[in-house]
């Protein structure tokens, strides 16, 4: 089971690698193209990018850190490393973000009357649909790893698409005399990379204070009354590391069965919530129900 969880860090990789190059190569052309054309729109999504780059490349540093295997400083493996990296690209980003923002808010008190080159809004297309594919590819890709990190940049994917498709339109609207718009979108761009990074920020840091969901834990319990010879759950916890769930519980039986046979009800809790649930450890302590 652990090498499978290896190897899906292995492969999630690829996700993060394709980002990567992608927002290169697109960021580089937005930028030019926006700046050279005057598309304040385009060029906030380029920066948009700029930051993709750096998260990107944060989820892959992360993604390899998480493979290391378990040592005498770190017992439990180097699973948040992923978390932790994301949690580093969130503060980038909403650096980057929040000089987007008022970039554009700054344009429209001052007034921007130049009306971008359409071809602007061609790139800014172009760039949204090769986002559309790479969308798709690491949609399919956490899907079939169970990355919780590779589904959030497919997620991210999907968002700059429809930032490039939100860029275009801006640039669209100077053409039909509304020079202001461009401007305006440039904003809501900034707007949206805070909140992006936001959302990540919040994220990870809730894995990392040990936050775990409350109704999966409630689901947990009710699967663990269901074992046989469980009389009841005295406690139960959650955490994570990384995309691996760790579940600590105290469960009750019967005070006269003996040792062997309270060993094997455990083992069945342990077996049904990593059959089940797939998590990827989970630690069982037995006590005797003493109302019996």
């Amino acid at each position: 089971m652990i090498q499978d969880k290896y190897l899906n860090l292995k492969l999630s990789e690829r996700g993060a690698i394709i980002s990567i190059i992608t927002y290169l190569v697109l960021s580089a052309l937005k930028l030019f193209v926006g700046l050279t054309m005057g598309s304040r729109a385009l060029s906030a999504d380029g920066f948009n990018n700029v930051t993709d780059i750096v998260a990107s490349a944060a989820v892959l540093v992360g993604l390899r850190l998480s493979q290391r295997p378990a040592d005498s400083d770190h017992p439990y493996g180097h699973w948040r490393s992923e978390t932790i990296a994301s949690l580093f690209a969130s503060f980038v980003m909403m650096a980057v973000g929040v000089q987007v923002f008022f970039d554009g808010a700054k344009s429209i008190f001052t007034g921007h009357e130049e009306r971008p080159d359409l071809l602007a809004a061609w790139v800014g297309l172009f760039c949204a649909a090769v986002m559309f594919f790479v969308y798709a590819y690491n949609k399919r890709l956490s899907m079939r790893t169970k990355s919780a990190s590779v589904l959030a940049a497919a997620k991210d994917n999907l968002s700059d698409a429809w930032v490039s498709v939100g860029a275009s339109a801006g640039i669209i609207g100077t053409q039909l005399h509304l020079p202001w718009l461009d401007s305006v979108v440039a904003l809501l761009i900034g707007v949206l990379i805070c909140k992006t990074a936001w959302d990540i920020f919040r994220e990870s840091s809730y894995n990392l204070s040990d936050g775990f969901d409350d109704e999966l834990l409630s689901s947990f319990d009710q699967i663990v009354h269901s074992v046989s010879g469980v009389e009841g759950v005295r406690d139960i916890r959650g955490r994570t590391y990384g995309n691996n769930t760790v579940i600590d519980l105290v469960i009750v039986v019967h005070p006269d069965m003996g040792l062997r046979e309270a060993h094997q009800i455990s083992s069945q809790v342990e077996k049904v919530l990593m059959d089940k649930y797939d998590v990827f450890d989970v630690h069982v302590h037995v006590e005797p129900n003493e109302q019996n």
